[in-house]
């Protein structure tokens, strides 16, 4: 069962999906469902001997295009609807111990290139509002399989933190005249670079570790000039940001020696007019604060809302950027 239940307090959408409860959880790698299916071998969720990139609908999708109707009858305070939408697994690679840190260059442009198609294809539905692009890496996250993949849900609504997130752009914008994410990122690209929080740039891309940093290592790629989704971006633009994506990736895979856990994730504008002020971005959230210690969600972060970061930004930037990683594009 999966339904779409009102929340009066926060002014938004609750997705009940019980019948997640029984997806497959950590599964050996003889088993793992997102590997190619073998000849002979255990049938898979991707029913051909190889593959590149594959993109299919989740097995246990919170949101569905034809979604049951809801178990209960809402009310005019607190109304129900149908969980419509879609959810959607992008594999990677058929490789089951590779990670996208670890993907070649050239895998990742293509996979770009496929978020791009995909935020297209779901935006241009009409039951959904908002595409939004992740991946959940690492057990610490709470991932169920581990073979590289990332996820899409189609939102039939805003979900809260981009409805939040474009409130205070459209605020900025109207007050100002001018783009709030241009004035941030102009901002932290005027600092000097011994100092400052950017930690990666190339011709379209910067990479940067914000001022109001929630999460120690956590880290914004923000494209230099305004650009409201994956859609607007050429070639150069979706290399560049397959090159910032793949940088800070391998960053932080050389921060404590091991494969960091992180959520990246992509906002962009909601596929209905009125948001030209808003500004692609991706923010990586990483949950280790020490090579040791996690930084979890506890009170005043899970209940109030209020983060408390335990470091500076300016030195968790530096430490960042002072990692070698090459040129991923070799």
């Amino acid at each position: 069962m999966s339904e779409l239940r009102y929340h009066p307090f926060l002014d938004t959408w609750v997705i009940t999906a019980t019948h997640r409860q029984d997806r497959t959880f950590l599964p050996p790698p003889d088993y793992c469902p997102l590997c190619p299916t073998r000849p002979g071998g255990f049938p898979t969720e991707v029913p051909f001997p190889s593959y590149d990139i594959v993109v299919f609908e989740n097995k246990f999708p919170s949101l569905s295009e034809r979604p049951p109707e809801p178990a209960i009858h809402g009310t005019d305070l607190l109304p129900v609807r149908p969980s419509c939408g879609v959810c959607e697994v992008v594999c990677y690679s058929q490789v089951h111990a590779s990670t996208f840190a670890t993907l070649p260059y050239l895998q990742v442009r293509k996979l770009v290139r496929i978020w791009k198609e995909r935020y297209e294809d779901l935006g241009s539905r009409d039951e959904v509002e908002y595409v939004f692009i992740f991946e959940n890496k690492g057990r610490e996250i709470g991932v169920t399989l581990f073979h590289p993949h990332g996820q899409i849900y189609a939102y039939p609504f805003i979900p809260p933190t981009p409805t939040t997130e474009l409130s205070c752009e459209r605020t900025y914008f109207e007050r100002t005249g001018r783009l709030l994410m241009a004035d941030w990122l102009g901002a932290e690209l005027s600092e000097p670079e011994s100092a400052g929080r950017v930690i990666y740039q190339n011709d379209n891309f910067a990479a940067v570790v914000p001022f109001f940093a929630r999460y120690p290592y956590e880290v914004w790629v923000a494209p230099r000039t305004h650009v409201p989704s994956l859609a607007q971006m050429e070639a150069p633009m979706l290399d560049d940001l397959a090159d910032a994506l793949l940088v800070v990736a391998r960053k932080y895979d050389l921060l404590f020696g091991f494969s960091l856990p992180y959520i990246m994730l992509m906002h962009q504008e909601p596929t209905t007019p009125g948001f030209e002020f808003n500004w692609f971005h991706v923010e990586f959230y990483p949950p280790y604060r020490t090579k040791t210690k996690l930084k979890y969600l506890a009170g005043s972060e899970a209940g109030a809302g209020a983060f408390i970061n335990d470091t500076l930004p300016e030195a968790t930037a530096g430490t960042l950027r002072g990692l070698d990683v090459g040129s991923v594009r070799k």
